[in-house]
């Protein structure tokens, strides 16, 4: 099972190094040390934790959709019928196009906060090292 530094943990969750070691130093997340003394974390403990902080989401049942990005327009471009909106959540970057109606209706406009919500009957997931994965 793959485990994680913190710098690698800090950077799929999208938060800080320092909030990923409070995460650790208040018993939240469990961490392991490795030979060196550096902090390690688990992936089935990261995805237990990750599956964990969902919970709080009160809209999370409402929807057969899972996948939510809440995030900053970035970009609205209108067009007589359809419109391109370009949403920034953390370091995803989700381009949905809608009718222009839809877009005028939900006030999407660059600088306003918005959830992407995904669903797809396909999805590629590659698989992509990070630079202090270790496995065994």
């Amino acid at each position: 099972m793959p485990n994680f530094p913190i710098s690698d943990v800090a950077a799929l969750t999208g938060v800080s190094a320092d909030t990923v070691r409070r995460w650790v130093d208040s018993g939240r997340l469990p961490a392991t040390r490795d030979d060196r003394g550096r902090r390690r974390v688990d992936g089935a403990e990261l995805a237990a934790f990750l599956r964990g902080d969902s919970d709080g989401d009160p809209d999370r049942h409402r929807s057969s959709a899972r996948n939510r990005f809440r995030g900053l327009v970035t970009d609205v471009v209108l067009g007589d019928v359809m419109a391109q909106v370009e949403l920034q959540a953390g370091p995803h970057r989700v381009v949905s196009l809608m009718s222009r109606e839809a877009a005028e209706e939900l006030g999407l406009e660059v600088g306003s906060v918005a959830t992407a919500i995904v669903k797809s009957t396909t999805v590629i997931v590659e698989s992509t090292p990070l630079r202090g994965e270790r496995h065994g």
